[in-house]
């Protein structure tokens, strides 16, 4: 079978290691700063926290430093990333590509580098690009469709990270100049104020309404569980979720959700057993609905009503009284959250008690017969998440011979330790059962035993005496796996051709090294970066996959449209057709 990376997200030290015990291989988590999620920041103690437990497990760790930076932010990522390889993280996720240029130079640890997501990975030529530079690893755009994943990964050895979960900008990464376009937050720094999920309108050029106060640029959340076996097949290394913003209840869910999807088709990266005691549904975590987006073709991907979570169906209303309605299969419980949509609004509220199919809410406005009904908060499964006591254990098999007993566990290390005792037992079948009986309390380590042999006559060994045995062997295998853990070497960069003679602000060039970098590629570099200038008037904002035209059926209509925000501000709307594409502009 393949072998394939699960790599979930963590905002904090404490989601990390519940990741880690829901079964992800790898995770990622941000820096104390320079992570794309500014907002979910980590101190390098509590990163070495992760790292120590990740290894256990032979879990890996990267982390996050895939803003643009300034060229004083520069010097101090340099510092930072020497830290975090102190600190014996595996990968950094950078989009810098002065970062990358500092690498070539000699000035960073050789420590696997990933081109993020924000690189604008959306095609075989950028990937050939970053293969020839020598990066690890590459992270796919959202909007790569599978035949184009197919094609990369056979053409290339780069390894190739893909999304397969969780919120979709509906920008492609690192080509969105909304947010600072609009209030000065930029999200290639890490601040996003995320104006795609505000309301918009749709006018043409007449100024005739195509549609009024809608969420237009939300799209449903990503969910591609169906094609993991396909991925698979075409050579994905990793698999992603998003997520370094989400709670601890959603990582545990969707990560245990995924990883016994994986296990149905490959073998996982890391190791020991995930020993779950919640059934993962990914329905009953946030979610906007589920797209699989454009892995197969162009389907309806946007959200127009709301950018809430709707959650799980759960069935239409049979009948409405006075202060009641009732759903036929009704699993309701007092404080669930539900929501239903109504004149093209949403509409939500909470459950104060049922009675059989009888549901009595929190409001006076119900449902009408035939709505169809989502909780969109469970309360007995939240709860059953936060208690949860999920465990990941490695395996571990004892052998008793000449007087000394060897753990050896599921990886192949080794530990011993002597058996020594100047008495022998009176009754030596219930000392080897005594033996073995205590072999199996491994309680709460990181082990759990497999098979048990005894090879020879026991000591008599008092009880006492068995466990700190048990106790100390463990100690000396978990000694034995950390010190037996290697991390990948980045291999060194050098300079290659990039595939274009030139590039403009949507190449993110930010810091003198950044253009150093692509010069030293015979690229000309004919404008800094969208946040440098403070021309922004006719300038492209967004490129995106999701189009309006499409949505509202007028793909061979030459009218021009354009969006207008809630504040009265006017974006021109621009069609790609051949591409499938559609741009915002100032």
């Amino acid at each position: 079978m393949h072998r394939v990376e699960l790599l979930a997200p963590a905002k904090d030290k404490e989601t990390a290691i519940a990741a880690i015990n829901c079964g992800a291989d790898a995770v990622y988590i941000g820096a104390p700063a320079f992570g794309a999620r500014r907002a979910a920041p980590n101190s390098l103690d509590d990163i070495k926290e992760v790292v120590d437990y990740a290894h256990k497990f032979n879990v890996k760790v990267h982390v996050t430093i895939n803003t643009i930076l300034t060229d004083s932010e520069l010097e101090e990522a340099a510092d930072l990333i020497y830290k975090l390889y102190d600190a014996g993280i595996d990968a950094i996720i950078v989009q810098d590509t002065g970062i990358l240029k500092l690498a070539i130079d000699g000035k960073l640890p050789p420590i696997a580098i990933h081109a993020s997501t924000q690189c604008d990975n959306r095609n075989l030529e950028k990937v050939k690009f970053f293969e020839k530079l020598g990066v690890s690893r590459v992270i796919l755009a959202r909007e790569t469709s599978l035949d184009e994943i197919k094609k990369i990964c056979a053409n290339t050895t780069c390894e190739i990270e893909t999304f397969i979960h969780g919120a979709l900008c509906v920008s492609y990464s690192g080509q969105c100049y909304l947010s600072y376009a609009i209030g000065g937050r930029s999200a290639n720094r890490g601040e996003c104020a995320q104006p795609c999920r505000k309301k918009y309108s749709l006018t043409d050029e007449n100024g005739n309404l195509i549609a009024k106060d809608k969420y237009l640029l939300n799209l449903r959340d990503f969910n591609a569980s169906k094609h993991i076996e396909e991925l698979i097949k075409a050579g994905v290394k990793s698999f992603k979720i998003e997520g370094r913003l989400k709670d601890i209840n959603y990582v545990k869910n969707v990560t245990a959700f995924y990883r016994r999807e994986i296990d149905k088709y490959a073998e996982k990266t890391s190791s020991g057993r995930i020993e779950l005691d919640f059934e993962p549904d990914v329905n009953k975590s946030f979610n906007r609905g589920f797209t699989d987006y454009f892995l197969e073709g162009r389907k309806n991907c946007f959200n127009f009503t709301s950018p809430k979570s709707i959650g799980e169906k759960l069935g239409k209303v049979t009948k409405t009284g006075r202060n009641y309605f009732e759903i036929a299969d009704n699993k309701l419980s007092p404080q669930d959250g539900i929501c239903w949509f109504e004149n093209g609004e949403m509409k939500g509220c909470l459950v104060n008690r049922t009675e059989g199919a009888k549901i009595f809410p929190n409001v006076r406005t119900l449902p009408q017969k035939g709505t169809l009904i989502y909780r969109n908060q469970d309360t007995a499964f939240d709860k059953q998440l936060k208690n949860s006591k999920t465990k990941r254990r490695i395996r571990v098999d004892f052998e008793f011979e000449h007087n000394t007993l060897t753990a050896k566990d599921e990886d192949g290390n080794k530990a011993a330790l002597p058996v020594t005792s100047s008495e022998l037992p009176e009754n030596p079948d219930k000392m080897k059962v005594n033996f073995i009986n205590k072999l199996k309390k491994t309680g709460g380590s990181d082990f759990y035993t497999g098979n048990i042999n005894i090879n020879g006559e026991l000591p008599f060994l008092p009880v006492s005496q068995i466990n700190e045995i048990r106790r100390k062997i463990l100690a000396l295998l978990m000694e034995e796996r950390l010190k037996n853990y290697r991390r990948d070497i980045q291999k060194p960069l050098h300079y290659t051709a990039f595939p274009f003679a030139e590039v403009e602000y949507t190449a993110n060039i930010h810091n003198t090294q950044a253009k150093g970098f692509y010069e030293h590629c015979g690229c000309r570099v004919n404008e800094m970066s969208f946040e440098s200038s403070s021309k922004i008037k006719g300038k492209c904002l967004m490129q995106t996959k999701h189009c309006l035209k499409y949505a509202f059926n007028m793909c061979k209509s030459p009218e021009k449209l354009f969006l207008i925000d809630e504040k009265g501000k006017k974006y021109r709307l621009e069609f790609d057709c051949k591409n499938c594409m559609m741009k915002i502009f100032s």
